[in-house]
């Protein structure tokens, strides 16, 4: 067993070390102020049957308070009290029938002598119960915690990858109305061609976990095989360019997080002009963080349209995964740039591997 095992981790365990504990301390200072006393070697006796008495007592204790812990607390406390002082009641008659035949044999207790100790020992079980069932509800409160921390995070999972997988059926329309446009008019070359690159594309984007991060570099692979595709529809009306400074090609961030803002400059910059439009993806490092920006040269009115509920998806979904990945600590913002275009601006943490730089 390592010292880096949690003390209740095992609960049967625990408690019999922390009966024996107690009621061990308890033997130990009955037998000193005994002994304090000056009454004799005959107390050990006395003192060993009164710790008997309380260890059986509090294990019988034990059982009982095991079944009212999962009841209603009202009734945990009205029968745990009256276990209590039918326990303290046992407990003071065995303890006034060992003093008088053990210490003082000339004692003969009566009717209410017997209970001559039921204070103390009252106080005693009292207390016992008391750290019982505190540890018990600390127990299960802090089960109860990890619980559901568990299921948040099971939550937010299954809310980032929902976030995640809304994007394909977008993207997966979009291109078998291609390949399909393509069959029609015989040109099976170019048909196949698409359809393997499809391939290629989901085989590399269904590899990650829906929930996991990639490297940026890894994403903008995934980015290419995406553009492969859509070049084979717009042919030279898509232009995309990047600018990818070395030292972020490391940085993490969530998997499929930049394909919409690339899908929905197609769809609103390239789509509707004539001779197309160019898309820039640029990633640099400021600080503690990454900074990303999609832009195009289109008409400007992307945010507009690309925040509209038409887009089946939109900009809310990247913000949601944004604030599902890192809460406050990033940006995301929309603008009209300097080339008569829309622009996308994320900036977040800069982190390598599991841990922030």
């Amino acid at each position: 067993m390592g010292l880096n095992r949690p003390f209740f981790d095992d609960k049967n365990r625990a408690f019999w070390i922390l009966q024996s504990i107690g009621w061990g301390g308890y033997l130990f200072l009955r037998t000193l102020s005994g002994f304090a006393n000056n009454l004799g070697w005959i107390l050990l006796v006395h003192t060993l049957l009164l710790t008997a008495t309380g260890y059986s007592l509090t294990l019988l204790m034990a059982s009982l308070y095991r079944r009212l812990i999962k009841i209603t607390p009202i009734w945990t406390l009205i029968l745990s009290l009256a276990a209590v002082i039918i326990a303290s009641v046992t407990f003071s008659i065995i303890e006034t029938w060992s003093v008088a035949t053990f210490l003082k044999p000339e004692f003969k207790p009566e009717g209410l002598a017997y209970l001559g100790a039921l204070p103390l020992n009252f106080a005693l079980l009292a207390a016992w119960t008391a750290l019982y069932y505190g540890i018990n509800y600390f127990l299960l409160l802090e089960l109860e915690i990890r619980q559901r921390e568990k299921l948040e995070a099971q939550a937010s999972s299954a809310q980032l990858a929902m976030l995640r997988y809304q994007l394909n059926p977008h993207f997966l329309f979009n291109t078998l109305n291609s390949i399909s446009t393509l069959v029609l008019l015989k040109q099976t070359e170019r048909a196949n061609a698409m359809l393997a690159r499809l391939s290629s594309f989901l085989r590399y984007t269904l590899a990650n976990e829906p929930t996991a991060k990639v490297t940026l570099a890894q994403e903008v692979e995934t980015l290419k095989l995406y553009l492969e595709i859509e070049k084979m529809r717009f042919e030279d009306r898509l232009r995309p360019h990047f600018k990818i400074e070395s030292e972020t090609i490391g940085a993490r961030l969530p998997s499929l997080l930049l394909q919409p803002l690339i899908e929905n400059a197609i769809k609103y910059a390239v789509t509707p002009a004539e001779n197309g439009a160019d898309i820039w993806l640029t990633a640099m490092r400021e600080g503690q963080a990454v900074r990303i920006e999609v832009a195009d040269n289109g008409n400007g009115h992307g945010a507009e349209l690309a925040a509209s509920p038409s887009t089946g998806v939109g900009l809310a979904n990247i913000r949601d995964r944004l604030s599902q990945a890192y809460g406050g600590a990033h940006r995301f913002e929309t603008k009209e740039n300097d080339r008569g275009g829309f622009s996308v601006i994320l900036e977040i943490p800069f982190e390598t591997g599991d841990r922030a730089a």
